[in-house]
């Protein structure tokens, strides 16, 4: 059965499209099958998988909305071993739409509950904000993967990320454990990024994945041309590095299968700490950390 793995974080630019594209095609080539869910409406995890805007092509907003089988909004990603459920700008309606819906949260938790057994990853590609679409994709879960911008104001955004955690724990899916927080954009060459990336290994420790995402030429050109890096430049520094985090992300599954039990992430004892040192490193301000999950609401 598959792994469900939402890639998010309610900042933008952050590199959770690159992501999900890279890490889904990377995870494809190591013979992992594998889906990719665009369920941000801009579309561009499936603009950069090599699909252009079609206003005929059926997409998430379909299944979520209308009810469509999944099955029939599922393309072939044109990668051996990937598929992609699509995106486009009607999942902005959708957000309004969800409201007034049965079950509003668990909408996608539903229609792939079907499929699960077809993959043995699948990767939902959220959107840059914490509404209706975000919860669908984390109470679908059964993880979070969380890029980070290797800069000083990332800190704040994850300790919210990391609030809004504990509360859907609480709430919708209480088995959502953290996949492992993800260092991008890093600049060996900048004393900033070292600095952000030691902060971030103090504060949550063996969360942080040991692969990090540079800044690449390679890495930010290869949407333009439709494609993973990989297929675009695979002895590219970027290319490298989502080989190496596939690996990582695969090597957890097999401990995590051993051990029986959640592995990257326990829960919430883990989480709340975290989340108190991220918010007290960013100066987020609060009283306290502990305090701090009932200041955002879902």
């Amino acid at each position: 059965m598959a792994r469900i793995i939402a890639i998010a974080n309610q900042k933008g630019g952050v590199g959770k499209t690159t992501t999900a594209v890279n890490l889904g095609a990377s995870l494809a080539t190591a013979e992992k099958r594998t889906l990719i869910i665009d369920s941000d409406p801009q579309g561009n995890a499936t603009s950069a998988l090599g699909f252009p805007r079609d206003p005929a092509r059926r997409t998430l907003y379909q299944t979520l909305i209308l009810g469509e089988p999944i099955e029939r909004v599922t393309i072939d990603a044109q990668i051996d071993g990937l598929d992609l459920i699509p995106s486009d700008r009607n999942l902005v309606g959708a957000t309004i739409e969800l409201v007034s819906m049965e079950n509003r949260e668990y909408r996608l938790k539903e229609a792939i509950s079907g499929i699960r057994e077809k993959y043995e990853y699948i990767l939902i590609d959220c959107p840059p904000s914490l509404d209706l679409l975000a919860v669908n994709a984390l109470a679908a879960s059964d993880s979070v993967l969380v890029p980070i911008q290797c800069e000083y104001l990332a800190l704040e955004g994850v300790s919210e990320l990391l609030d809004t955690l504990m509360r859907l724990r609480r709430t919708i899916n209480p088995s959502l454990s953290v996949e492992g927080i993800l260092l991008t954009m890093y600049d060996d060459r900048t004393t900033l990024s070292k600095q952000v990336a030691a902060d971030l290994r103090s504060f949550f420790g063996t969360q942080v994945f040991d692969s990090v995402i540079p800044r690449n030429v390679r890495l930010a050109e290869a949407p333009s041309h439709g494609m993973p890096v990989i297929f675009y430049d695979i002895h590219s520094k970027g290319a490298e590095s989502y080989i190496q985090l596939a690996k990582e992300v695969i090597s957890n599954a097999q401990k995590r299968v051993g051990q029986g039990s959640g592995s990257a992430d326990t829960g919430t004892g883990t989480a709340a700490p975290a989340a108190s040192a991220a918010s007290a490193g960013a100066g987020g301000g609060g009283s306290s950390g502990g305090s701090s999950s009932g200041s955002h609401s879902v």
